[in-house]
């Protein structure tokens, strides 16, 4: 196991934060200690892992986004391990200073805003037709969603209080979805719900093209219920700003900052994180033997249904056919 060189301070909550904390994810210090000693002490005797942090933010991640069941965490932890394992060549190596993922994510594809909401919780916005799909794939694209959910991990407010996804969909192209062969798609899709400990309290879609909304309908149908009722579709940027605090958005969605400081800002916020996120590739999984799985994702309620991959390819195969403006 491998400490970090964190100073403890970073990860202190203010007093509002740690009534959230106590509210919302049953955390208090008595809590938090016990669990990041029991935690640790899991870490110390499991063989199954290597060089995994125990620094308290690491560990703080998982207990949080479990509401400090420490089996659950557990679980998350080694789940999240398994993921970076399985799938090394969308989920590690994430530097910001790589020539392609840097200019994914300058070009504005995704980025975090300066600015939270009204309930402190950091805003991820996603803007799809800047995503060149032509120039690149499936891996520069899922590298920039795990290299911004990684810095986001870090910030011990935004694991208390959540993150609000807004994802403009306008400027979608077939090749933004044929880029990702199905098979991968649907494990990852359903592999990240379960192993990122997030927390998900919105995510808000905009300019949803009519050719997306029933594959829309269809994930929202995979993912967890609670996740599924979070999904917001809207029309337009007014309509989605009835909800939104608007100084959370950029200028060109009805804010007040323009997007090129907020993406100006959030690289100087990766930078910040770039050592901390690219140490990430030292831990190991060694075997998944501890990983407890479900018997099989919902439990096919038919051998008749068809299943999440063979789906997936039908969405893939329609959208190979679409034209789009």
């Amino acid at each position: 196991m491998k400490d970090t060189t964190l100073d403890q301070n970073e990860v202190a909550l203010t007093e509002r934060l740690l009534q959230i904390a106590k509210m919302e994810l049953r955390e208090d210090k008595c809590t938090r200690d016990q669990c990041l000693e029991q935690f640790r002490n899991w870490l110390a005797k499991n063989e199954d892992v290597q060089n995994v942090r125990i620094d308290d933010n690491f560990l703080l991640r998982f207990l949080r986004a479990k509401k400090f069941s420490v089996p659950m965490a557990e679980q998350t932890l080694l789940k999240f391990l398994n993921l970076r394992r399985s799938f090394p060549h969308l989920s590690t190596n994430l530097d910001i200073l790589d020539a392609s993922l840097n200019d994914v994510i300058t070009s504005g594809y995704i980025f975090a805003s300066p600015k939270r909401d009204r309930n402190g919780r950091r805003v991820v916005i996603i803007n799809a037709h800047h995503f060149n799909a032509k120039q690149y794939t499936a891996v520069e694209q899922a590298k920039a969603h795990f290299l911004t959910y990684e810095c986001l991990m870090e910030d011990p407010h935004t694991q208390v209080t959540g993150i609000v996804h807004i994802g403009d969909c306008s400027g979608v192209t077939a090749a933004h979805v044929t880029n990702w062969n199905p098979t991968e798609f649907a494990r990852v899709f359903r592999w990240g719900e379960q192993s990122l400990p997030l927390r998900h309290k919105q995510i808000h879609l905009i300019n949803v093209p009519s050719t997306l909304k029933w594959a829309l309908d269809f994930l929202k149908n995979r993912v967890n219920p609670k996740i599924g009722s979070r999904i917001n579709v809207f029309t337009n940027h007014k309509e989605m700003q009835k909800t939104i605090d608007n100084e959370c958005l950029p200028l060109e969605m009805g804010g007040t900052m323009p997007q090129k400081e907020m993406i100006e800002l959030w690289m100087q916020e990766l930078q910040k994180k770039r050592d901390l996120i690219v140490r990430l590739d030292e831990m190991r999984l060694v075997t998944d033997r501890g990983i407890q799985r479900r018997s099989s994702y919902n439990n096919e309620k038919s051998s008749q249904q068809p299943t999440f991959v063979s789906q997936i390819e039908s969405i893939e195969g329609s959208f190979r056919k679409l034209e789009f403006d």
